[in-house]
């Protein structure tokens, strides 16, 4: 593991990736796990990119990291080569026939589709919607992304390699209400959560309805104890878990007294807003 390449982001972009956070949920483990983590399991149950995984098998070697895949990422990275053939194909077309971050043209955007079409390897469409689509628009379709307008959002090098990665880290998929329950009688199992924010659009991800306001109360009502748990004012986390607590219903003791870090940013012409990780041990 010394020798293995330690990414600060993901490979490949993941909306949601929590990079503005590594630098917090390394204290956290660091502060509530000693050593290298023998002897601990760290559940990353909803795992995006995998960069929550991988930080923390960089950072406790000897702990039992799973990672579960629910949105495909692992196939994106299998496909580096492919995504990074096709960046090269519509950025030679793109480079100087328009102004970077400024909307194409009608004849160079479907010069655009028609390479996209005819390209014959793996076609990205989170890659594709963060080169062509105008400031974090996410699509679930290639026929969505062809009906928008295309901007030159083109990255102008490759997406690194990403060897090394996930090694030693376990991949899994699985639904987390029936994932979680498995390691609830452990104490050294830490669940890592991470979910689509509730109340917000979910294109980014592989299954866009896979998270609603059921999966959201299943979540709260089985989250225990040692637990980080990533939420954002875009969402109702923070003020549900406050009514829980409040009201003294359901699960509200996993939540009392549970430590917050918020961390100020922005998303696009959407404005500002607070990126919270909340965690108990």
């Amino acid at each position: 593991m010394a020798n293995q390449k330690n990414f600060k982001q993901a490979p490949l972009p993941f909306v949601g990736q929590k990079r503005q956070f590594l630098t917090y949920f390394e204290q956290v483990l660091n502060d509530n796990i000693p050593g290298n983590g023998e002897g601990w399991i760290i559940i990353d149950a909803f795992g995006g990119a995998g960069l929550l995984s991988h930080t923390a098998k960089q950072l406790k070697p000897e702990a039992r990291v799973i990672y579960n895949d629910f949105d495909g990422y692992t196939e994106r990275l299998a496909h580096i080569d492919d995504i990074n053939a096709l960046r090269t194909q519509l950025y030679a077309i793109v480079d100087n026939a328009t102004p970077k971050k400024k909307r194409m043209p009608k004849e160079l955007k479907a010069k655009c589709v028609r390479i996209i079409q005819e390209f014959d390897g793996y076609k990205d469409l989170n890659s594709l919607s963060g080169w062509l689509l105008f400031s974090g628009n996410q699509v679930s379709t290639l026929d969505k992304l062809f009906s928008k307008d295309f901007w030159n959002c083109i990255r102008q090098s490759d997406y690194p390699k990403a060897d090394g990665y996930l090694e030693g880290v376990e991949v899994i998929r699985e639904s987390f209400h029936t994932l979680l329950p498995k390691y609830s009688d452990n104490p050294k199992a830490l669940f890592v959560l991470d979910p689509p924010y509730l109340c917000t659009r979910q294109e980014s991800y592989k299954q866009a309805t896979y998270f609603d306001l059921i999966d959201f109360l299943r979540l709260v009502n089985i989250t225990r104890p040692p637990y980080i748990f990533f939420s954002s004012t875009k969402s109702e986390f923070v003020r549900f878990i406050e009514y829980m607590q409040e009201d003294k219903v359901d699960n509200w003791q996993a939540f009392e007294n549970a430590m917050k870090i918020v961390v100020n940013t922005s998303a696009s012409y959407v404005g500002k807003y607070e990126d919270n990780m909340v965690y108990k041990f």
